[in-house]
């Protein structure tokens, strides 16, 4: 794949074919699980303040809403925005949906907890991802925590994919993958074949180790409490397929 494209994300994310391949993923009882790891670890007993950074269709949002959290969602996509107020409604919570870059976050001290789930992190260059992290060091109070779930790139790298395949009522989304090791980026040439039409939607991440993400967070401002490696709250591994990392301002 030819580097130095620039990856259309309203398209990539576009949540028409993202739901439709990963809803049997991301269920009802996936999300519980998440939302309960969420509460666990970052000791949500009493109110909090929560930002949900790339929030997309408000599966967290939403559910920590119901448990009585103040809860903003930051989303680059209106079509998943309005799908998270259309679940909200549904729920009876209110939830301060905003459409806006992550990278354009401008918040000072407001917000007690800021997550970041489900690799919503690393879809851009260095410098931009480092402007994010920042952003979120500025936005949290004194004392809060921020929890970021990203993929592990150690587990990637034992067990690289060469192409990844979603199969679903005779429908495909295909990732042809390319991992570039000095810049610690994954290359992926997705195609999406539904209802007799093909659609090519590339795009790259960038992937991190421990001791860089902490290194990240530390020039921000932020102190590493723990690494996690799932939302059993297992030890990072190298055999982990997520890192979760929490820190605090």
């Amino acid at each position: 794949m030819e580097k130095g494209f620039k990856p259309n994300w309203e398209e990539i994310f576009d949540p028409e074919d993202y739901i439709y391949f990963y809803e049997d993923m991301l269920n009802e009882e996936m999300t519980q699980i998440e939302v309960d790891f969420i509460r666990r670890e970052l000791d949500l007993k009493e109110q909090k303040k929560i930002l949900d950074m790339a929030c997309g269709y408000g599966r967290h949002a939403n559910r920590l809403a119901l448990l009585g959290h103040d809860v903003t969602g930051l989303d680059i996509n209106e079509k998943f925005l309005d799908m998270a107020k259309k679940d909200a409604e549904r729920l009876g919570v209110k939830v301060n949906y905003i459409l806006k870059d992550v990278r354009d976050m401008d918040y000072n001290e407001e917000f007690d907890v800021i997550i970041s789930m489900f690799t919503s992190f690393g879809y851009y260059e260095d410098e931009e991802n480092f402007k994010i992290l920042k952003n979120t060091a500025r936005s949290l109070k004194k004392g809060g925590k921020f929890l970021l779930d990203i993929s592990n790139r150690d587990f990637i790298l034992r067990n690289f994919l060469p192409y990844t395949v979603i199969e679903k009522e005779g429908n495909y989304m295909i990732d042809f993958n390319f991992i570039d090791i000095t810049e610690s980026r994954i290359y992926a040439r997705r195609i999406i074949i539904r209802d007799g039409k093909i659609k090519e939607k590339p795009f790259f991440i960038r992937v991190y180790t421990p001791t860089e993400i902490k290194l990240l967070l530390e020039m921000v401002g932020l102190k590493v409490i723990k690494f996690l490696g799932g939302y059993d709250s297992s030890s990072l591994s190298i055999s982990s397929r997520r890192m979760i990392v929490i820190s605090e301002k």
